[in-house]
């Protein structure tokens, strides 16, 4: 199962975990799996059906560009970062 890591200002809602494993072949499966585990998580991640705007997805050490369908492989390990802008 994907490894998801849980940023700090989230892990209220994870019961302090850091780490979680949950199902999902894409991004969106993952999200809901996680809502499902731990309510209110997905108001966190999304908006409007949609990754929150910035928010970066990296999955397996790549930054996610296909937002909610970006598939997710059975080891993967998935971080939510902030985007970070600039020039």
């Amino acid at each position: 199962m994907p490894r998801v890591f849980i940023p700090p200002p989230m892990r209220s809602l994870t019961e302090g975990e850091e780490v979680v494993e949950v199902g999902g072949t894409n991004l969106r499966q993952v999200i809901e799996n996680l809502e499902q585990r731990f309510p209110g998580i997905k108001e966190r991640l999304c908006q409007e059906e949609e990754i929150r705007p910035g928010l970066a997805v990296d999955i397996g050490g790549s930054v996610a560009t296909l937002g909610m369908l970006q598939r997710t492989a059975p080891d993967a390990e998935i971080h939510f970062l902030p985007a970070i802008g600039g020039g």
